[in-house]
This record gives structure tokens, sequence and C-alpha cells, in this order.
């Protein structure tokens, strides 16, 4: 089909959603006599929502073009443009038709305000990502208009990679119960590599399932080396508690990190097991990983506390945690962190991540619920949630918050579990009060540095556990992503 020479650019061949789970989504192909290279434009309903791509790759007589950020149930106009390598241009419009929306997304009503898109970072091709707790993601514009889903349905994990291709946590049935397929895919949907766990399924005396676990649960990335590093349940009756390196190459797990052979064992075994009789004592939400010095941060829900680990050896770098620094043991003591006065205390956080590492420096940010769940702050436990930046000086163990978002909406905006907090390219930050209202709506903003909103979505009616876990703004069309198809 690539190398067909008679589809040209006057008539090229046109593949809506051609790997079938990205239906707003195409690749044009087409032959040209001469060496040139191509750009292209989906033209957007209103100002600053227009997808504007170069493709990535030399310049090129054979042209695979793929088309993201289609409306649904419309037809799109597609301006394509070609740039040879004598200098000269030259320019097509195409028009592409989709269909409707699926009913998880269809149903998700989308409700925006407050937006000043001169002061959002949308760029040139830039989409917000409702990665969703459950069912279909999905990505909108500056307006709240959807212009991407997968038909393959995730759970919390949605992350781009170094490539520009995208790991999603899924599963190969839609009526299965657990997530327990990790693809690596770009957003026209080609899978380039695939992973999939067996937890090692146990039955009860009639034969029926009694312990369908999925494997990886809440955060993972890539290591320098490509591998992954992902937050996993082990399968015994502690959760969410384990780390697995698992290869790129082989999808061998290569490397282990049980959290309970790092902490205080009174931490899980006075821990009360759940309904499901699994001791969720720690609750990992979150990893990241910093290459200056070789360590990864992570989150542990249930603990409300963070920390930082040399990822060699497993030893503690720093802990942060409402949990008195008298209450550890001695050995602990000299790695928990002070902080200075008027710094919150985490309570339930999600999605710690590191900003910058700068010698004895380190600022990092973090999604605080703000709910008490162990050693959280009591006196002010389900009053707010709030995006917090915090400094960390690992010279003298202080920890010092530096900007946060979110404590002057109040009660409104509390969230109980999930939620995300990112920092854009422009130091704008968007802020995902996922769980609104007990789970009835998703509310993300986005606020520049002195906390004024920018673009304000609303997301109700999101089908049964369909809210959005965390929320990312993120290119349609990365530096790093090329698409090359042979034959």
């Amino acid at each position: 089909m690539v190398k067909d020479t008679s589809y040209t650019f006057d008539n090229p061949y046109v593949k809506l959603n051609p790997y079938k789970t990205s239906p707003l989504t195409a690749l044009v192909i087409f032959y040209t006599d001469k060496n040139a290279k191509v750009s292209y434009t989906v033209e957007g309903e209103s100002d600053d929502t227009s997808i504007t791509n170069t493709v990535n790759g030399d310049y090129s007589k054979t042209h695979q073009v793929p088309v993201v950020g289609l409306y649904a149930n419309k037809t799109n106009k597609v301006t394509v443009n070609i740039t040879y390598e004598d200098g000269t241009t030259d320019s097509k419009e195409i028009e592409i038709k989709t269909d409707s929306l699926p009913k998880y997304v269809k149903n998700a009503t989308i409700t925006v305000k407050n937006t000043d898109k001169s002061k959002m970072d949308i760029g040139d091709n830039k989409l917000t990502i409702i990665n969703r707790t459950t069912k279909e993601p999905f990505a909108i514009d500056a307006d709240g208009n959807v212009r991407w889903y997968s038909t393959n349905y995730s759970q919390h994990t949605i992350e781009q990679i170094s490539n520009g291709h995208m790991l999603i946590l899924t599963k190969k049935k839609e009526s299965s119960k657990v997530y327990n397929d990790l693809i690596e895919t770009d957003v026209l949907g080609r899978v380039y590599k695939e992973y999939s766990f067996d937890p090692g399924t146990k039955y009860n005396d009639s034969g029926n399932s009694k312990d369908e676990t999925t494997v990886i649960h809440h955060d993972l990335v890539e290591l320098p080396n490509h591998d992954i590093l992902a937050t996993v349940s082990d399968g015994s009756k502690y959760k969410e508690d384990v780390m697995v390196q698992i290869s790129h190459k082989t999808g061998k797990v290569v490397k282990v990190i049980d959290l309970k052979k790092i902490l205080p064992s009174s931490m899980y075994k006075n821990y009360k097991a759940g309904s499901d009789n699994k001791v969720d004592w720690f609750h990992q939400n979150a990893v990241d990983y910093d290459s200056s010095d070789n360590s990864i941060m992570i989150s542990g829900r249930n603990q409300d506390m963070i920390m930082k680990l040399d990822y060699k050896t497993d030893k503690i770098i720093w802990i942060y945690s409402g949990k008195k620094k008298a209450t550890w043991p001695k050995k602990y003591r000299d790695k928990i962190l002070t902080p200075t006065q008027g710094t919150t205390i985490t309570g339930g956080q999600h999605g710690l991540y590191l900003l910058k590492h700068d010698g004895d420096s380190e600022d990092i940010i973090l999604y605080d619920n703000n709910i008490d769940v162990t050693n959280g702050n009591k006196k002010t436990s389900g009053k707010y949630s709030q995006a917090v930046e915090y400094n960390i000086d690992t010279k003298n163990m202080t920890i010092d918050q530096t900007w946060s978002y979110g404590k002057s909406l109040g009660k409104a905006n509390f969230t109980s579990i999930i939620g995300y907090a990112e920092r854009e390219s422009n130091g704008n930050t968007l802020v995902d009060f996922g769980f609104k209202d007990n789970g009835k709506e998703s509310n993300i903003i986005e606020v520049d540095s002195s906390g004024n909103q920018v673009f304000n979505v609303t997301v109700k009616n999101s089908a049964s556990k369909a809210y959005a876990y965390r929320a990312y703004r993120v290119p349609f069309y990365s530096s790093s992503y090329v698409f090359d198809v042979n034959d």
C-alpha cells in the first residue's frame, strides 16, 4: 500500500480508524514525484482549536500521514501541506467523515467555562486527556469537544512515553472484571508491544473465580533504559505495596521492591483488612523516577505519606508524613522531613512527581486530597482539596510549601479519592478534582501561577467508575513520534 504510486497527492488513500480502536484518527497515504515533507491541519470549530502537526522524518517520495484530532459525527476538513526539497510548496483539502461517539463518552456531559485560550497551554496540537478510572479514555480541546478517544477500556494508566507512544492498561475482553493487558500504542491505535499479566486466578469448590486481581493498579513510569517500573499487587494478603521493573525487551520482572521490607512492620501488621480480606495498608498510587540521582519518589495514600528511595539500594532518602517523628522507630528518624511553618500535611494524596532537582533542592508537586486516612490533618480533613508544590532541602531535611491551589474553592471541590496536578510548559497547573461531589462529576481546572483560572471543565454523568482519575495536557503528535509502515 505504502509503495503504491497510484495514490498521489491529488488522489490520496484515506483510511479512517486504521487500527479499529481510535475512531477520530485517520491514515493518509500518497506518493510524490519529488522528495517532500508533509504537515496538516484539522480545521477547528473556533479559534485555537485547529490541530496542526508536521510529520516527523526525512524528505521522502512516499508519505504516511497519521491524522489526529478529528471531530465526531462530522465531515472534517483537513488541509494537507507539502514542502518539497527544492523549497516549492503545495496544499490540498481533504474531507474525512466520522461516526458518533460511543455511549460512555457521549453521555459524559462536558461543560466549559472561564476559558482564556491565549493563556492556556495548548500550542498547535495539545489536548486534555481524560484518563478515566474505567471505560473509554478520551481527550478534549479548549472548547470541551472530544477530539480523540480509544475504544479500548482502560483503568488508571495512560502514560505518554519518550517515543511519543502511550502505555495503556486495558483488557482483552470488555466483559472481563480485571485489567491485565498493558499495551504500548500510539494515538492511531497501532499496538507496538503488549504485556499480558496472569494473576494466578484461584477458584472455589464450585469452580468459580474468587480472587481475580488486576496486577498493575495505579501508576507506572518509563525508566531511562525504557524498562517499565509499575505499582503492582503481588497476590499475597497485602496489596498495592510492591513495585516491579519490567524489561521492555523480554517482559520479565528484573527487580522487585517490597515496601514491607522497607517500612516499619507495625504499619502493615496492625492495619485492618478490607472487605476483600486484603490488607491495603499503603495503597501506593504514584511513582516517579529521578535520573539525577537514580532514585524514585512514591506516594502511599493510606499512610498519608510520600517518600524517596535510592533505586539501586532501596534505602530511604527522605519521608514526609503527618506521623510525628518521635513515633517512628529510631532508625527512621533522621530520614523524616521537618515542615516549615504553614506547610501542609498531605492526606490521602495522589500523583506525586518531581518538577526540578538541583543539588540539595528538590521541587515536587502532588494532589493533596486532604483526607485524614491515618496520619493526615484531622482539623482540615474534608474541608478542601488542592494542588501543592513543595521544595525539599535535603541538606537540612526540611520541606516548604511554595505554591498551592484549591483551598479557596472550599468543600465544593473536596475529593476523598483520586485527583492529579500537572505543571504545564508555560508554568500553568492543570488540576483534576476527579471525584467532586462523591464522583457525580469531575472538575478539571487550569490556573496560572497566581491562581487565575484560564480553563474550567466539568464532566458529569460519567457512568459507574468512569470519572477522571487523572487529566493530562499532551501534544497529539509528539516531537519524538515517527509513524512508519513499510508495507
